[in-house]
């Protein structure tokens, strides 16, 4: 993929008094009563909009929230406004639309360094289509365009890509940018010995991204519900695990095939097993070989643990996708705090390590250890399919460098 322009790249010139268009990613969770549950998507989008105000551009903000049909008042922006002031430093505007007439008095009247946050694109279905009249009206809002919001640049949208067509220069914002040079870079040169572990819950999810790093990795750890269907494939007795049973010639190749590459690739040893899916469920450690019958395997054991942890020793680069157990009920969350201590042990001791989208990114704010590795991506499906190599749309639209 061709490196993209970035904001970094415009001048003061190219920014004061302009009027920036900018697709952030505040699709955050809310509870009940309408509070951010887990702000990290507002603070990522935060350098990118500081950068753009310092500069005197005039900042115009949008982004969805989950997946309204239609006007919907509980997928309203409005609640992100009082986190988005404190953290930019001023009194972030909002409008009741992201279109038309009302939307276009209140840009006129932003001052230079001003911030407007426009309503929830996804109230409008043409955001989702891609509607080349629909994308031209928020267009017509701007003079020039910035796309920061990786988690949603897997899809091609009015917003992420339909707008590219009207607005130039279009480029990247500051986060859009590091999680391409982190997953994009890791992926195409990294530093060796490069691991990746992946974990989740099922092999048909994961299948991609096996198969591209098969090409890539020196090492390849495999944990989460998936691997019953690698046991069961290898004839062991998985008791009453989790298994695709439509998937077992498939998990039997892809061993074959790390085999034939020269990829090590390390299944558990021993899982944690439980007599029901419940947090208070009895349990106990059993060889990966032999579940016992009405048994689930829920986490990984203490020997796999170890082994895993002792493999990664001697790596450079690790990508991370996929929780190891359960991690949500306590008493199968072992193996996923263990990995992601591991990984920030290694990531003070200079080791590249990526958390790579989706579950895993939850596990390790969980532990209170996000801050320690080298990069967390905010994309669930943008990670992956990145990870896949395959190519973004909303990224494909932006000014090459």
């Amino acid at each position: 993929m061709a490196t993209k322009r970035s904001v970094g790249d415009l001048k003061e010139d190219d920014l004061k008094g302009k009027r920036v268009f900018v697709r952030v990613d505040l699709n955050v969770p809310l509870d009940d009563s309408q509070k951010i549950t887990d702000d990290t998507r507002v603070r990522a989008a935060v350098p990118t909009i500081k950068s753009l105000m310092e500069h005197g551009a005039r900042v115009i903000l949008c982004s969805h929230l989950g997946r309204p049909k239609g006007v919907t008042p509980k997928y309203s922006l409005k609640p992100l406004v009082p986190r988005l002031s404190e953290l930019l430093g001023v009194d972030v505007e909002m409008a009741n639309d992201c279109i038309g007439e009302e939307v276009e008095k209140m840009v006129a009247a932003l001052p230079d360094g001003g911030v407007l946050l426009l309503e929830n694109v996804r109230f409008y279905k043409e955001e989702e289509k891609n509607d080349p009249e629909f994308a031209k009206k928020l267009a017509s809002l701007a003079d020039l365009y910035v796309n920061d919001a990786f988690g949603t640049a897997h899809r091609a949208h009015a917003s992420t890509e339909g707008v590219t067509k009207f607005l130039k220069p279009a480029v990247a914002g500051y986060l859009m940018q590091k999680e391409l040079d982190y997953l994009v870079g890791a992926v195409a040169n990294p530093k060796k010995p490069f691991a990746a572990i992946v974990g989740g819950s099922k092999v048909s999810t994961k299948i991609g991204v096996m198969e591209s790093l098969l090409e890539k990795v020196d090492l390849l750890l495999l944990g989460g519900g998936m691997i019953f269907t690698f046991y069961k494939a290898q004839g062991y007795s998985v008791g009453s695990s989790l298994v695709e049973e439509d998937k077992l010639n498939l998990a039997t190749s892809l061993l074959e095939k790390a085999k034939s590459k020269g990829v090590s690739l390390l299944l558990p040893t021993d899982v944690v097993a439980a007599d029901k899916f419940a947090a208070d469920a009895n349990c106990m450690v059993v060889p990966a070989s032999g579940i016992p019958d009405g048994w689930m395997g829920l986490d990984i054991g203490p020997d796999s643990i170890k082994a895993f942890s002792e493999s990664l020793d001697t790596t450079k680069t690790i990508i991370w996708n996929g929780p190891m157990g359960v991690f949500e009920f306590e008493k199968f969350a072992v193996g996923t705090e263990a990995i992601a201590k591991k990984l920030a042990d290694l990531s003070a001791a200079g080791v590249t390590t990526i958390i790579g989208g989706g579950d895993s990114v939850a596990a390790v704010e969980k532990a209170g250890l996000a801050d320690k590795m080298s990069h967390i991506s905010t994309g669930g499906g943008a990670s992956l399919e990145l990870l896949e190599g395959k190519s973004l749309p909303g990224v494909l639209a932006l000014d090459d460098a």
